[in-house]
């Protein structure tokens, strides 16, 4: 995959996509940068920074309303009554799990990368570029190695032209993401990473703690702070 392919990007503007938009920019020519919106308490920041990331590398950004969803789940991503979940222990599996129960969205991954299949294939780009972790495809089977693969394999059948699911950060942490991010000039100046839709990042949510350890690891909190106006 050596040439550069006309792509789209899921951005959602948070770290991980903000890794994989940027790989893209130098690996591959991004022409569209799709952020999905199902009333999520963040969805107006993440559309803010996914945004100005487009913005950045001129790249056409979309947003997708998607209501539906958000009245199909109780999660506490949607439901500001449900509390956020703050797991004592980052690596521990099982608070991982019951962590990941909390936030679930029914298929939404699924359902986000056959949306942006749609789009690629009428508008003839080849790849769809997303970034997923390693470190959550613990909790997460639709950040897996084993999703991908299989979300290709169904492409295949669901699509004429066969857009390619592809992650640059699949293989990697959190931390690894960070290290990448900054080895590449990532936009993550702009990241937000917050499942509460406040003013600032709340550091107290699991997707901010996740965070904060990435960037304590990679030497990179301080940079961050600096740099990231909402820190």
């Amino acid at each position: 995959m050596s040439e550069r392919q006309p792509a789209l990007i899921l951005l959602s503007g948070g770290l991980d996509s903000a890794v994989a938009l940027k790989w893209a920019v130098d690996h591959h020519q991004p022409r569209l940068a799709l952020t999905l919106d199902y009333g999520q308490r963040a969805a107006l920041r993440e559309m803010k920074a996914a945004r100005a990331m487009a913005r950045r590398y001129h790249i056409h950004h979309q947003v997708i309303s998607l209501d539906w969803l958000g009245e199909a789940t109780d999660t506490a991503l949607v439901r500001p009554e449900q509390p956020l979940p703050r797991p004592e222990s980052l690596d521990d599996r099982e608070d991982a799990q019951q962590s990941a129960r909390a936030v679930w969205v029914p298929n939404r991954n699924g359902l986000f990368v056959n949306l942006a299949a749609c789009l690629a294939e009428a508008q003839q780009l080849s790849l769809i570029v997303a970034g997923f972790n390693a470190e959550e495809a613990a909790a997460f089977p639709d950040n897996s190695p084993q999703f991908v693969a299989a979300t290709n394999a169904a492409l295949q059948w669901s699509t004429l032209s066969h857009p390619t699911l592809v992650s640059p950060t699949l293989s990697l942490t959190k931390v690894g993401v960070v290290r990448l991010g900054r080895e590449i000039a990532a936009p993550l100046d702009l990241v937000w990473a917050c499942y509460t839709g406040e003013e600032r990042h709340c550091w107290a949510c699991e997707s901010c703690r996740r965070l904060q350890r990435a960037l304590l690891a990679a030497h990179a909190w301080d940079w961050f702070k600096a740099h990231n106006e909402r820190a």
